[in-house]
């Protein structure tokens, strides 16, 4: 799995929206600015978002963009597939599976990538955008010396 230059400005565009979830809509130059992202770059990757209904748009002087679904609810594993597509070394999980059964010569091989795969997929699916914006909050925290502890909140199981 590899994670183009697109794939982290959406994760990093994300997780400024996330962690400005409760002020509404945001502005892009105002993502841009926070994310250290190029602004035009960043428009493309807001619509295809929104295309994929994650992020909304706001029309008007207060207008911008904001998450659809509470920070909680949007795993990790949704906005890379979203942008790079399989999770997978070698195509989807379906697609290794089928190697793993007709190329019996190479089947230990394409066992590997679909564990690989596997591994993968399960915490990505399992980490959410609030999760890592959760956890950096407390990193911050513990940083300035105030006892918090970087702790895991509670993940929903999804089927691989």
């Amino acid at each position: 799995m590899k994670i183009s230059q697109k794939g982290l400005y959406a994760l990093q565009a994300m997780m400024t929206l996330a962690r400005r979830y409760e002020q509404g809509a945001i502005k892009i130059r105002e993502i841009a600015a926070d994310s250290d992202l190029p602004e035009k770059f960043l428009e493309l990757i807001l619509l295809e978002l929104k295309n994929a209904r994650m992020v909304e748009s706001v029309r008007g002087a207060r207008g911008g963009y904001r998450l659809r679904r509470h920070p909680s609810e949007i795993p990790l594993s949704d906005i890379i597939r979203l942008i790079d597509g399989p999770l997978a070394p070698l195509g989807d999980a379906e697609h290794l599976r089928g190697l793993i059964a007709k190329d019996a010569y190479h089947r230990a091989l394409y066992q590997v990538f679909l564990e690989v795969r596997d591994a993968a997929a399960k915490i990505l699916e399992n980490t959410t955008i609030g999760d890592i914006v959760g956890a950096r909050a407390g990193a911050e925290k513990v940083k300035k010396g105030s006892g918090a502890k970087i702790g895991a909140t509670p993940k929903k199981n999804s089927a691989l």
